[in-house]
């Protein structure tokens, strides 16, 4: 089978790129060609992508959101000389623009939504002073400050063609059935919810005497590093040989490191900067729990899965996606988002019993070899993507009164499990 993914970025930073590599590189293990379209922004020359387009991070940004010529270019070329079975199409919102979308009226196509995008310019439903938005998006993205006056009218163009061209997508899917929910209140069907897949990692090693909390992620306000901080202060006295590793980096480093050193515990929390997910594995060998303390709602929260995957327990805001993934009391402990309070007591309960943290850590590793395992995944994935070529008058692109050309898999017949051999890359 041959599968082209779409995808607005073509880094390996965030949670929603390590997925669509994880995506491109398994189906390539299993024998299919599987290749990559992103744009170049805020990459190097060098990227990990198949074929390129423009992009940028720059205030531009708005142009390209709206409408990207390179990227129907690129696409159309890519297209013609691919042929691909199936377009699978992640983020593409924030660069390569809905213009793309008429391309794929005659073929295959699968939206693979992992954030807010499609209902909230700003892609994560949250007002500009932290409250939850219950807004359509339209003129409240400008009265509430969400969206610059002189961007609001190319971002409401931009959501008025997504509008009008979402129907070419065959299949719907959701990266968690919170996001779904959020999705349908702002007027957006999905049909399927695929949960995020990992690696299998190996199980750490016996928890040692010293209690290592672990947090890995982003450093920015959604991801609530300073009610870590907060909550570690807490619980530090009563665990005198309790130590806070923190890896990642982003624009709070600065404020979160001032924040330590002024705690009186700045010997007892580290900062390790930004790590490589290959040594990840050696950073949490030790740690008796993993945080994730999101102010968000979390889409899903790829970490958490990677955490339990190697057999530590989590403690995790009770929002999003989040709330699928870590089983309370049996896999960790879920806590109030943004209560520093509530986040000290999880940590407690997992600190203060050695045997209770690797229980929760074993029960863990357990429910993601069972339902986070990137082969589980990728399984679910192939049966969407058959279901995706398959499809024909039952469709939203029939509904819209466009038919979609069949791909030439005869419509029922399984493509994506076979092992054909890749073609080479071009």
């Amino acid at each position: 089978m041959k599968v082209l993914l779409l995808h607005d970025y073509a880094g390996f930073d965030g949670g929603a790129e390590v997925m669509t590599y994880r995506i491109r590189d398994g189906l390539r293990r299993r024998g299919h060609d599987a290749r990559l379209l992103a744009s170049r922004a805020g990459t190097q020359e060098s990227s990990g992508a198949d074929y390129t387009c423009f992009g940028t991070v720059t205030p531009r940004r708005v142009l390209a959101q709206t409408c990207n010529p390179d990227a129907v270019l690129q696409l159309h070329r890519v297209l013609r000389s691919f042929q691909p079975d199936v377009v699978h199409v992640r983020i593409f919102l924030t660069q390569l623009s809905p213009a793309i979308l008429p391309l794929l009226r005659n073929v295959p196509s699968l939206y693979h939504v992992v954030w807010y995008e499609p209902i909230c310019p700003m892609g994560t439903r949250y007002l500009p002073d932290g409250r939850l938005c219950g807004h359509r998006a339209g003129w409240a993205c400008l009265r509430e400050g969400c969206v610059q006056p002189r961007h609001w009218p190319a971002r409401m163009v931009q959501m008025a063609l997504f509008g009008q061209l979402k129907d070419v997508f065959r299949r719907t899917v959701a990266n968690s059935h919170f996001v779904r929910r959020r999705l349908a209140d702002g007027g957006f069907d999905v049909d399927h919810v695929l949960w995020n897949g990992t690696e299998e990692r190996p199980a750490r090693a016996p928890l040692e005497d010293r209690r290592e909390i672990v947090f890995a992620g982003r450093l920015v306000p959604e991801k609530g590093v300073d009610v870590l901080l907060d909550a570690f202060t807490r619980v530090a006295p009563q665990f005198p040989d309790a130590r806070l590793t923190i890896a990642g980096t982003g624009p709070a480093l600065g404020t979160l490191q001032q924040a330590a050193e002024g705690s009186g515990l700045g010997d007892r929390i580290r900062f390790r900067g930004q790590v490589p997910r290959e040594q990840m594995d050696a950073l949490t060998a030790g740690a008796w729990v993993q945080v994730v303390p999101s102010r968000w709602q979390e889409p899903f929260g790829l970490v958490a899965p990677e955490a339990m995957m190697r057999g530590v327990a989590v403690v995790a805001s009770r929002s999003g996606g989040l709330e699928e993934v870590v089983v309370d009391g049996q896999t960790g402990f879920l806590c109030e988002p943004g209560d520093a309070a509530s986040l000290a007591e999880g940590l407690r309960r997992v600190l203060g019993n050695r045997d209770l943290a690797e229980a929760l850590g074993q029960a863990g590793r357990a429910r993601a070899l069972a339902e986070f395992h990137v082969d589980r995944f990728l399984d679910r994935l192939c049966s969407l993507y058959d279901e995706t070529i398959g499809a024909r008058d039952s469709q939203p692109g029939i509904r819209s009164g466009r038919l979609a050309a069949s791909s030439g898999a005869p419509a029922g017949r399984s493509t994506c499990r076979g092992s054909p051999t890749p073609a080479p890359l071009p």
